[in-house]
């Protein structure tokens, strides 16, 4: 099924539609306007029908979506969707006319028209002169004047939401969109050091490309997951459960969701997809929510593992806080896109780097041993120095890695002794 929204449409776009006389061909393709907001880019393309997605989940579908939005990320445009194409508007109509991605529409005829002769894209494809005829008729500073002047007056129902006012923001305890963050919980003005973690465990192991997508979804939240479950136990339908991108405000949700992206993939569990791991070292599966919270319980410092480009995609400062609230205390990686890596730095949680042609493929990591990482405490850590992480398996035996501490710079080094970026600027504002 094949579907564009309009990104972040504004007021212009339907009068300039009209205006240029392209709105009524839009409709008699299916390409309505449907609403005026974030869409595709944050994972609001709307649902499927429901007979095609029982399809696509049932047969294992590889269901293909086409877009000219910003995200193609996979399971963005939806949780079933596996492949997402980025393309021009002009090429997403005429995909959706020709119905399939399975086809070389430069080769071969999208459709055929009423008279079933062939039609092909350079049938239908504007020129230049028709593009700029219709930006010409389209463009009109007079209606731009009229929708944006007195733009508040415009918009009653906005107007009429009712807020306090005060100095400080009151929280609404009851709120599943908004609650005051943890992030200076136990906050003081005492600066801590670097030291070695001991005893860990490791929440997942993941393989090449994992997305801050994957990482923090900000697309729908599923009914069963730890999310919508914990909505539905505040009394949210799933229904109105809306996406994670509109909830990033209530930490609740946004940590419930980290790691919990449909089409991630953790070779603790393999092939099983989700946010599923293993809790060790009784091999127990469960959410990767539900393992970090018994962790917690049991006092025990989490690592994440993971192989190439680890946190590409939107510089999205969920995946960052959403891994600190999990009791990450270390990301153990082949490469970092360089935001992620900055933003982990920010939050506290020690980005690593396996030397050059390792990986914890290489050295056969699974998951089911527990880790030291030593070489912290004794010494006046400096940005991208060598530090040892020390793996011991079910059998006792050990060995060690050698792992470049992906700290940067001098800057960095004060933030992490901080706790973070976060605690890091209100100490400074405190000081004076």
């Amino acid at each position: 099924m094949l579907r564009h929204h309009w990104h972040r449409v504004r007021e212009l776009l339907p009068e300039y539609l009209n205006k240029t006389g392209l709105q009524e061909h839009l409709d008699a393709v299916g390409f309505e306007l449907v609403g005026y907001g974030c869409t595709t880019c944050i994972g609001n393309s709307g649902p499927l029908d429901p007979a095609i997605e029982e399809e696509v989940v049932e047969h294992d579908i590889v269901a293909a979506s086409v877009l000219s939005g910003n995200r193609n990320f996979e399971a963005r445009v939806h949780q079933n969707i596996k492949a997402n194409f980025l393309m021009s508007p002009p090429l997403v109509v005429a995909y959706a006319l020709a119905g399939t991605v399975v086809k070389d529409v430069y080769l071969h005829p999208i459709g055929q028209d009423r008279d079933g002769n062939d039609v092909f894209l350079k049938d239908i494809w504007a020129s230049l002169d028709e593009v700029r005829e219709v930006l010409s008729a389209a463009f009109d500073p007079e209606t731009y004047k009229r929708l944006y002047s007195q733009f508040a007056e415009q918009n009653p129902l906005w107007n009429d939401i009712e807020s306090s006012t005060g100095t400080i923001y009151e929280w609404d305890a009851e709120s599943t969109y908004i609650q005051e963050p943890p992030f200076f919980e136990n906050f003081s003005m005492e600066t801590s050091s670097f030291s070695d973690i001991r005893g860990a465990r490791a929440l997942a192991v993941f393989g090449d490309s994992v997305t801050t997508d994957h990482i923090s979804p900000a697309g729908a939240i599923k009914a069963n997951s730890p999310a919508g479950k914990y909505l539905q136990e505040l009394g949210v339908s799933p229904a109105d459960f809306n996406s994670y991108g509109s909830r990033r405000g209530n930490d609740r949700v946004m940590l419930r969701g980290t790691f919990a992206n449909v089409r991630i993939k953790n070779t603790m569990v393999t092939p099983t997809e989700g946010g599923y791991t293993k809790h060790q070292p009784d091999g127990d599966e469960m959410t990767i929510y539900d393992a970090a919270m018994q962790y917690d319980i049991e006092k025990v410092p989490l690592m994440i593992f993971g192989g190439k480009e680890y946190g590409t995609g939107s510089s999205r400062d969920w995946a960052a806080k959403g891994t600190a609230l999990m009791g990450v205390k270390a990301v153990v990686v082949e490469s970092f896109e360089r935001i992620h890596r900055s933003n982990l730095v920010g939050m506290g949680v020690l980005p690593l780097q396996f030397k050059d042609g390792q990986s914890a493929l290489s050295f056969g990591l699974d998951g089911t041993e527990t880790y030291d990482l030593v070489g912290l405490e004794s010494v006046d850590v400096k940005p991208l120095q060598d530090v040892t992480l020390r793996v011991t398996n079910n059998a006792g035996e050990s060995r060690d890695i050698q792992l470049t501490l992906r700290i940067d710079t001098p800057i960095e080094i004060e933030y992490y002794k901080n706790g973070g970026i976060l605690p890091f600027v209100l100490r400074q504002l405190i000081a004076g």
